[in-house]
């Protein structure tokens, strides 16, 4: 079985895939990071316990067996037999305490299993048992996550260090080894297959499966220009445009030898963001000024052009998701110019200079920027749009001075529908203020309630509490939602077998 197994994961022909990816490539732990580059560099060259399937439900990835006690309290798990980093070390119940440990410092629906959690002890070198305060329903599918920072297994050595600092090593276990002596900051990002990972033997289906690698290499040159992704993909020097720019699809589709699909089933949301520690949107009244002076529309229009490609939504947890409510939202459904002008004199602002933050690197991102200067303009904010490439917009996101201080006070970003459709991993909603993302919005009462969803017993109770949760959002704004839009990929017609989940996957992928 073994030796079919090493047969199956090791393809004869040498292929390269190359790819043109949104962003480029900054920072290598994706636990540290939750933006969506980092994360698809982490998919490649780790693996998590459990993951998710085209479908969001987890399935056991690097887990073999699991069992539950009949109190629900405690959970042992049993690692697959061969498991090994990209050193040559195998991978052991320590090495996965510690990498859960430091990633429920982190990410939001893992710092909600850290409050449930008691504590967690290697039994062995392959078993392990998580043991709960109380119980908690959703362990397999946190574990199992795949947005914002995802619970990747580490060494115990990278894993057991400051969980603010990002880990500067990159050696998983996933079946991708990346390839360090090639990487150029700027152009070029390179994984090689690993020749020594054993898949599992299910199919593949979404990140969950047989992770099988059907190219010897992948490459991601960064191209910032869209016009140039567009030339090089037409030409054939590039094989995938990971998100190409709406106004270009219309250009390359008109190529014969270009497919132009989707590898979601759930829109990506987009939000404005502000920073919740310094006036004028430490004032809840401040947040729903935006809300009240903003038109999706313009937003989505500006960012994403046809409206084929764009809908109107205030769900917090996403239309067409499984919690996507929009209940509390009615009032703002439409631009009211004159209660924002209102609410932020209510909030004490008297026009002091306000810091957008943002990127022509993602051009989306940059044209919608500058909408939401000319529309908060209207109703009395003093912004200044400050622009630079995606990895300084990123890492100053996490900064948190004061804007005259290298802070910021607003930036325009989105998320995928698969981060966004649940209360327990849609970053933005989490208000745990110093554990919360980027903006450090904090308020008790919306944590309770989003304890209760956690806690609910059926799914009656849980929608219940979905609800009260998005009323308490509503009036809370720990962002103003812009609405939705579905982001296509565009790839040679020699390209095949690319997957269906939260973020691109480069396994499964022939080419011919």
């Amino acid at each position: 079985m073994l030796a079919s197994l090493q047969a199956y994961a090791q393809p004869a022909p040498q292929r390269v895939l190359r790819v043109a990816p949104h962003a480029d490539l900054k920072t290598l732990d994706p636990v540290a990071a939750s933006i969506v580059i980092t994360r698809m560099h982490g998919l490649m060259i780790y693996e998590t316990l459990f993951a998710w399937d085209a479908n969001l439900v987890p399935r056991p990835q690097m887990v073999e067996s699991f069992s539950t006690s009949a109190d629900g309290l405690a959970w042992t798990f049993t690692l697959r037999p061969g498991l090994k980093f990209h050193d040559g070390q195998p991978v052991t119940s320590r090495d996965v305490i510690a990498s859960l440990k430091r990633w429920m410092a982190r990410d939001t629906i893992g710092g909600k299993l850290g409050e449930y959690t008691d504590r967690m002890e290697a039994v062995d070198d392959r078993t392990f048992v998580l043991r709960l305060k109380r119980p908690f329903a959703l362990v397999p599918f946190a574990l199992g996550s795949a947005v914002g920072q995802i619970p990747a297994i580490m060494r115990e050595s990278d894993a057991a260090s400051d969980p603010m600092r990002p880990v500067t090593e990159a050696i998983g276990s996933g079946p991708f080894r990346f390839n360090r002596a090639e990487w150029r900051s700027g152009a070029k990002v390179v994984y090689d297959r690993n020749a020594d990972y054993l898949p599992r033997s299910e199919p593949p289906d979404g990140l969950a499966g047989g992770r099988v690698v059907k190219v010897d290499r992948v490459e991601w040159l960064i191209m910032p220009d869209p016009a140039t992704a567009a030339a090089a993909l037409q030409t054939g020097e590039i094989d995938i445009w990971e998100q190409p720019s709406q106004d270009l699809i219309p250009v390359v589709t008109g190529n014969r030898n270009i497919r132009v699909e989707r590898y979601s089933n759930l829109a990506n949301q987009v939000m404005l963001r502000p920073n919740h520690l310094y006036p004028p949107f430490n004032n809840p009244k401040a947040r729903l000024a935006l809300a009240y002076a903003t038109d999706q529309a313009d937003f989505l229009a500006g960012g994403f052009g046809d409206e084929r490609f764009w809908r109107r939504c205030n769900a917090y947890f996403v239309c067409g998701g499984p919690n996507g409510t929009e209940a509390g939202t009615e009032a703002y459904a439409k631009p009211d110019l004159e209660t924002a002008r209102r609410l932020l004199r209510e909030s004490g602002y008297n026009g002091e200079r306000l810091v957008l933050t943002t990127s022509n690197d993602i051009a989306a991102i940059g044209r919608m920027a500058e909408v939401t200067a000319d529309a908060l303009k209207k109703v009395g904010f003093n912004v200044d749009v400050q622009f630079a490439d995606w990895g300084t917009v990123t890492t100053r996101q996490q900064n948190r001075g004061s804007p005259d201080q290298g802070g910021w006070n607003l930036f325009v970003t989105y998320a995928s529908g698969a981060t966004m459709q649940s209360p327990m991993t849609n970053i933005g909603t989490n208000m745990a203020c110093e554990r919360a993302w980027a903006g450090w919005p904090c308020d008790a009462e919306a944590e309770r309630l989003r304890g209760a969803v956690v806690d609910a017993t059926d799914d009656t109770q849980r929608k219940n509490a979905v609800e009260a949760l998005h009323r308490r959002l509503a009036e809370m704004q720990p962002y103003r939602v812009l609405g939705q839009f579905d982001q296509p990929y565009a790839h040679r017609t020699t390209i095949s077998g690319v997957l269906i989940a939260p973020v691109m996957l480069f396994w499964n992928i022939e080419k011919k």
